[in-house]
């Protein structure tokens, strides 16, 4: 067990693929390590101290910026395929053989797409503010939103209260709460993300989510349970994307937090956490309820593969 926590665990880099990547580690337990994976414009700095200091109660958890983010090297992609591509080369170089996956945002895009591709590596997966690939208004983002993500030389780390959070004062409050969690660390901060990975994110999130026949089917590819978390009104991610993910992935629950947005896990970090922690601290023989196995087999009708495996 670590005794080192969100605001002091040291950043680390490991190669993978000709990339430098920079990555904190800290928590431990029984249960197993879950790696988090960033939205846009987010590097290690903008993960909540609440959330991440509470997940590492019962388990290791693995922050980690992706190619061409923060303090890490290399060019970002412009595809979720390239980023998930990436993401699995890190982890690997971590010599992380099983793992839980938190996503969030555009870090949901990525985790769906190493779920679908590596059913080995993922038990549980957590998806939270993100929806699937061609989902409803995701194509391009809602234009009174744009240029709220444009602020950041103007309003530094309080841009992403009208992006995370509601309008109303409750949520709001919250709001400033985050902030000044995410930025109590003061020492061995993170890189801001750079224009040219703004750019290339934004390419990738487009790609995602243009509209195509049966984009939704890879859905059925993901094996592992999965928590769908989002606030009632995601400007964003619009929220009805987070149904269309709990009815396409095969075992899949949805958590929606009242007067919230984007970031509702933020909003209500404990009670969130308290969710998380009952679906993660399942152990595999209390597991007995769930569809299919780690190989994405149906026990019940005797080992048949799901469509597209």
């Amino acid at each position: 067990m670590s005794d080192l926590t969100h605001a002091t665990a040291p950043t680390q880099f490991v190669e993978a693929n000709g990339i430098r990547f920079a990555y904190r580690r800290f928590g431990g337990g029984p249960g197993f390590p879950i790696v988090l994976v960033q939205h846009f414009m987010g590097n290690l700095d903008n993960f909540d101290p609440a959330v991440t200091d509470g997940l590492a109660g019962g388990r290791e958890v693995i922050l980690f910026d992706n190619a061409g983010v923060g303090s890490s090297s290399g060019t970002a992609p412009r595809t979720v395929a390239g980023m998930a591509h990436d993401a699995i080369a890190m982890i690997d170089a971590l010599g992380l053989a099983r793992i839980d996956l938190f996503g969030f945002s555009m870090g949901g895009h990525v985790a769906q797409t190493i779920a679908v591709q590596r059913p080995d590596l993922v038990r549980r997966l957590v998806l939270v503010g993100t929806g699937p690939r061609g989902g409803d208004g995701m194509a391009a983002m809602n234009p009174a939103v744009v240029p709220l993500f444009g602020r950041r030389d103007e309003l530094g780390e309080a841009m992403w209260l009208p992006i995370m959070f509601s309008p109303s004062g409750r949520s709001q409050a919250a709001g400033r709460r985050y902030l000044e969690r995410i930025t109590a660390r003061t020492e061995d901060r993170d890189t801001l993300v750079s224009l040219e990975t703004i750019g290339n994110h934004r390419a990738a999130a487009g790609e995602w989510g243009h509209p195509a026949k049966d984009s939704f089917a890879y859905l059925a590819g993901i094996t592992a349970p999965t928590l769908v978390v989002n606030g009632s009104n995601d400007v964003v991610v619009p929220t009805v994307n987070s149904y269309h993910l709990q009815q396409h992935i095969p075992d899949a629950e949805l958590l929606l937090f009242p007067d919230s947005n984007h970031g509702s896990h933020f909003q209500y970090p404990q009670r969130f956490l308290r969710r998380v922690h009952d679906f993660l601290d399942v152990q595999p023989e209390d597991d007995s309820d769930r569809l299919y196995d780690e190989h994405g087999r149906d026990p019940v009708r005797g080992g048949r593969l799901l469509p597209g495996r």
